[in-house]
């Protein structure tokens, strides 16, 4: 690791690169083993440091205590954000990350049912708190819609499949915006599904993950039709 680092901050630790596989053709599952003890919350991010003046965070998509910290990251040659990124993982056997960031946690002191919602690679946010409320039954309804483009953009099914075995009451709704002829789930939009599902959204708890334009029109639709705002959560709030 390059003297260039320096791990002056707690949450800091230089973590083993394990392996890189494709999950589509555009998402690679990164798969990192931190060198010393690390403490996240379900749905906090990372940050993997390139220098330390270019830091890039990304969503956990693995649950606090499992063996390998996942990530989940989509992107092509033409997004030089996450390839650059990815580039990087490659290089090295090691990388300095920053773990445990992010306002947008599980939080686990609700009794409250759970809204899980995603777009694209979001879904990795969402997977970590969906592997966590399975691996701690509370009696809780969860449902985790998923939006993706087109059937080529998904997947984790055999990983969804085991989650609801784990936790019988999770239900999954995969949305599809471009489905092909064949496609026999829903279509359209992924929040309009959910609203189509349960058109008051008050008393739940709601976690949401995407673009920022997706997550900005998934707040206003959700507000308008009753969500409370302290009990929705998404880390792009402190943007838009």
């Amino acid at each position: 690791m390059s003297e260039q680092f320096s791990l002056h901050a707690s949450n800091k630790v230089l973590a083993d690169v394990v392996s890189i596989e494709a999950l589509t053709a555009g998402v690679r599952r990164v798969r990192l083993k931190p060198q010393e003890p690390v403490h996240y919350l379900p749905g906090q991010y990372l940050q993997i440091f390139l220098s330390d003046s270019d830091k890039r965070p990304f969503s956990i998509a693995s649950a606090p205590g499992d063996e390998f910290i996942e990530l989940q990251i989509g992107g092509n040659v033409t997004d030089a954000y996450a390839s650059q990124a990815l580039t990087h993982l490659q290089d090295n056997a090691a990388v300095l990350i920053q773990v445990g960031l992010g306002e947008a946690y599980l939080r686990p002191d609700s009794n409250r049912p759970v809204l899980l919602l995603a777009g694209g690679t979001g879904f990795s946010y969402v997977c970590s708190i969906a592997k966590a409320l399975a691996q701690q039954p509370d009696g809780r309804a969860v449902k985790l819609y998923w939006g993706l483009r087109n059937e080529s953009a998904l997947y984790y099914q055999q990983e969804l499949a085991e989650l609801q075995e784990m936790r019988p009451g999770l239900e999954l709704v995969t949305v599809l915006q471009e489905p092909e002829q064949d496609w026999t789930g829903r279509t359209g939009l992924v929040h309009e599904a959910l609203l189509a599902d349960i058109p008051s959204l008050a008393g739940y708890d709601i976690y949401i993950a995407g673009p920022f334009p997706m997550v900005k029109a998934v707040r206003d639709a959700f507000l308008a039709a009753g969500a409370e705002r302290g009990h929705m959560y998404a880390d792009a709030f402190a943007w838009i």
